[in-house]
């Protein structure tokens, strides 16, 4: 840019963006941005965290959104009708929600130039932002950058369910995150980064004992690493495990995390549990849940089953919990425990140009692969 020329606030810019032209197949696309308004601010992209369960969804085309169409008003997905389409149509041009990014330009009070932000606007080697109408998280100076993609959304999912497990156990009055964990026996199912992040947040908390449940031999072998009890699905059912080992009063586990997509693991998340128990559930059913048998320990057990989704805490704490606190909640975390984090989560650093093996890796279930992140 020569000396004369005015900087990419004044004029808008173009950005490169990681997305899927047709099922299986990524595709870098250009992107126009509009010049900065009041109020705004500008980020380039330092790094962008894949969200495995979602995005697979969208590279392999199994999402609701690409066959139905998600009514606002009704809160429900109704069939595509005539001059009323899918709510998402390929090409998908941005795809992914766990970025981290460095202000290069700002109008807002609110940040200023160089300080580093966490948001969730997709795989973008750049974006524009409002600051009175995004959630967005300044992260401080002592947190990895990399780390920061798990600041605004992911972590937030993570702390979420423990949240709804804390709203369990203690009702409308929650003053700490995870303080209705602490003493209890927890099972996680799922071993991905959404059961390891969880069953950290649970044991950072002060549960008594954090078991992971999944068939992975290397996932287990991370949350072994990670300090976590390991329990394979290979070698034996994992409730009589663990009802065998946790036998003081109740048997079983005091709540039950379940953050897979797997119906198999909701039944063992289920019968896990002591008497009047919950799941704590952050799975997403592509294929719905039809091995789940709710005529057997959910009914003669008394459980409880609830989803926990980022767009709703809790209820009953939404006057004194929302996003932005469980995204603090998140950086207390991960100055504690993002070493743990960093070393044995994020297990592939990508640029954009490479996205397609990364996609394709996941897909196929590469061993040893947990966390991908890429970089512009």
């Amino acid at each position: 840019m020569g000396q004369s020329d005015p900087p990419p606030a004044a004029v808008g810019r173009r950005v490169v963006s990681v997305g899927f032209a047709a099922p299986r197949l990524v595709a870098l696309f250009e992107l126009d941005e509009e010049p900065l308004e009041e109020g705004q601010f500008l980020l380039d992209t330092l790094y962008s965290g894949v969200s495995a369960g979602t995005e697979l969804t969208q590279f392999r085309g199994s999402n609701p959104y690409l066959h139905g169409r998600w009514d606002e008003r009704l809160k429900l997905f109704l069939p595509a009708a005539d001059g009323d389409g899918t709510s998402q149509a390929f090409p998908l041009r941005v795809t992914g929600y766990m970025e981290v990014g460095r202000v290069v330009a700002t109008r807002s009070p609110q940040v200023r130039e160089g300080q580093t932000v966490c948001m969730a606007y997709g795989h973008k080697s750049g974006h524009r932002a409002d600051a009175r109408r995004s959630h967005f998280v300044v992260l401080p100076a002592d947190v990895d950058p990399v780390l920061g993609t798990y600041v605004a959304q992911m972590g937030p999912i993570c702390a979420n369910g423990i949240l709804h497990a804390d709203a369990e156990a203690l009702g409308g009055h929650v003053s700490r995150l995870g303080e209705g964990l602490r003493g209890q026996r927890v099972a996680v199912f799922g071993a991905g980064v959404v059961g390891l992040l969880t069953a950290l947040l649970a044991q950072w908390a002060g549960a008594a004992e954090v078991a992971v449940v999944d068939r992975a031999a290397d996932r287990l072998a991370v949350a072994a690493r990670l300090g976590l009890r390991a329990v394979s699905t290979a070698d034996g059912d994992p409730a009589v495990v663990l009802k065998e080992d946790w036998a003081s009063g109740e048997r079983g586990a005091d709540v039950a995390f379940q953050c897979s997509g797997s119906d198999v693991l909701l039944q063992h998340a289920l019968d896990a549990l002591r008497p009047q128990g919950t799941v704590i559930d952050m799975g997403f059913y592509q294929e719905g849940a039809p091995r789940v048998r709710f005529g057997e320990t959910f009914h003669h057990n008394g459980l409880r089953h609830i989803c926990a989704q980022i767009r709703r805490v809790p209820r009953r704490l939404a006057t004194t919990w929302d996003r932005q606190r469980l995204s603090g909640e998140t950086i207390a975390f991960l100055r504690d425990r993002g070493p743990q984090v960093r070393a044995h989560l994020i297990t592939r650093v990508a640029p954009f140009a490479a996205a397609q093996g990364v996609f394709d890796a996941l897909d196929g279930g590469e061993a040893g692969l947990l966390q991908a992140v890429l970089y512009p």
